[in-house]
Parts: structure tokens; sequence; C-alpha cells
């Protein structure tokens, strides 16, 4: 398309009628911009690199309005903490700042947008969970990491009650979401610049499965189970998926994943995050995700 757009736009005088010839660069930025708002962000950009008319029609609020979510107002006062901010930047500039990964409620959770969708992906710390024995350091201590977007993950040394939970009340776009936990058998460092994972404290997990819950305000809940494994490598356990109808009314979301059974102890295993995505967003297609 692009070897068609730039062929017709260098068109010079028309041969016949001496007049000059025509091209995309003539279309009125309006009509531009109605044909771009139905393209996906990429191609919008893209084509934005054509002419100075597809630039300006690229940069229109028309064509953005439709890639925000329709609660954008509520995500930019809930997690950008800006009230004014709508009146000030163009809907392209919004689109922009809610893109890039943003912190909120201290720094515990982050929020950005999935591009293809417009939908968004949430991110919630380690550190925002209720963990029982978190306070015990003879079961579990945070450890710092890189391998991890807030700098630091639970670790579990050793314990018989393995409960680690959470909760957000949120106003979702419309969609239907999934929930992960992001964990990791084995405790990670670094030697002399390496990687090094401590397979010491990994027991108990091939003995009884995790169940992972999930429940919401509007009474939806998901209940799965499966064995930890594959140590060295974090992995992200699908909890249950949730649909959000209407965007104004928040929605409670309660995650879990336990192993409760005095039977036997296990350890050995990092909790980085919960992430909660809109339902098929491929994890590793998204550089955000990692650092």
């Amino acid at each position: 398309m692009g070897v068609g757009v730039s062929s017709m736009m260098g068109m010079g005088m028309g041969v016949e009628t001496g007049r000059r010839s025509t091209g995309f660069g003539d279309l009125p930025e309006g009509c531009v911009a109605e044909v771009l708002a139905l393209l996906d962000v990429p191609e919008i950009c893209r084509l934005g690199k054509l002419s100075r008319v597809f630039r300006a029609a690229a940069a229109a609020d028309l064509v953005w309005e439709k890639k925000l979510p329709g609660n954008y107002g509520y995500l930019i006062e809930r997690v950008l903490g800006e009230t004014d901010l709508r009146g000030g930047l163009s809907k392209r500039e919004i689109y922009a700042r809610l893109s890039r990964p943003n912190r909120f409620d201290g720094g515990a959770k982050e929020l950005w947008l999935e591009k293809n969708s417009g939908s968004i992906c949430l991110l919630i710390s380690s550190k925002a969970f209720s963990i029982t024995g978190i306070d015990d350091r003879r079961y579990w201590n945070y450890i710092p990491t890189e391998e991890s977007r807030f700098q630091n993950v639970a670790y579990l040394q050793q314990i018989w009650w393995f409960e680690v939970g959470g909760e957000i009340e949120f106003c979702f776009p419309k969609g239907t979401y999934s929930v992960f936990f992001r964990v990791h058998l084995g405790r990670i460092s670094k030697w002399l610049g390496r990687r090094s994972i401590s397979p010491e404290h990994i027991h108990g997990w091939n003995k009884k499965p995790v169940k992972f819950q999930l429940t919401t305000s509007d009474d939806q809940h998901a209940i799965s189970q499966c064995y930890i494994d594959s140590p060295g490598n974090w992995v992200h356990y699908h909890v249950g998926d949730f649909t959000v109808r209407n965007s104004n009314v928040p929605t409670k979301v309660k995650f879990s994943m336990i192993q409760i059974d005095c039977t036997h102890t296990k350890g050995g295993l990092c909790v980085d995050s919960v992430l909660i995505c809109p339902k098929g967003f491929r994890q590793e297609k998204d550089p955000r995700m990692y650092k």
C-alpha cells in the first residue's frame, strides 16, 4: 500500500490536461481521519508519515478518541492522579500516556493500554497481597531481583499452610479478562553478573496441586488447580476469567492460590505478581511485561 500511495502522491502534471494530477495528499483531512480511525494503532502511525495531510489526520482527536477505552476519564483520575488532564492534552497524547506503564496505589500496581484492543493490562505486586506468614522471616522474605517489574518478589523458604491472595476494585473497560499468577520455582540471584538459581528450598509442590480461585463482586467464580513445576522459569498460572459489561461500575476482583495440606511442607517459591489482561493477550509479545 505504501508504494501505491507514494506513487500517487508523487504524480506531477497530467499529460493530456496540463493540470496537476490528484493523489492521496489531496484528500480532505477529515476524510483521511475517518479512514484512519478504522485502522489499528501501528497502521495509523505508519500512514501518518506519508504526507502533511496524513500526519495531521493521524493526530486528530477523532482518530484517538475511538482507540481510548470508553472510561478513559476514570483511568486518568484513578491511575494518573490528574483531574484536569483531559482539557490540556490531545487524545493522542492521552493515549500515549496511558500506553506507558503507569504506577499507582503507592507503586504497588501498574497499568497500561494493550495497543491492539485498547483494553487495559493491570499488574499487581506481591507487596499488595495478603500472604499467610509473611511477617515471619522463618517462612517468607522479600528479595530484590531485576526480573520483577517491581524490583522485588516474595520468596517462600518453607511453610505448611500456603495461602496467597489479593483483590482490586476497579472500573475495567468492557470486555473479558484473564487473571494469572506469575511465580518461579527456585531462589533467583546473580553471581559474577550471571543469573543463578538456587534449588535449595524447592520441595513439596509435587505432593498436591495448588488451587487457584477467582471471584468478582457480581458473582462470577472460577476455580482451577495444577501442580507448580518448571524450576528456573517464570510461569503464568491461569486463575480464571471474568467479564465486565459496564465500565462505569467498579468491579471487585478477588484472587488466590492455596495449598493447604499439613501433612507436608512446601517451599522454594518466588511469587512476583498477578496479571489481569484481555483474554487471549500474549504476555511474551508485550515488551512492557519484562525488563
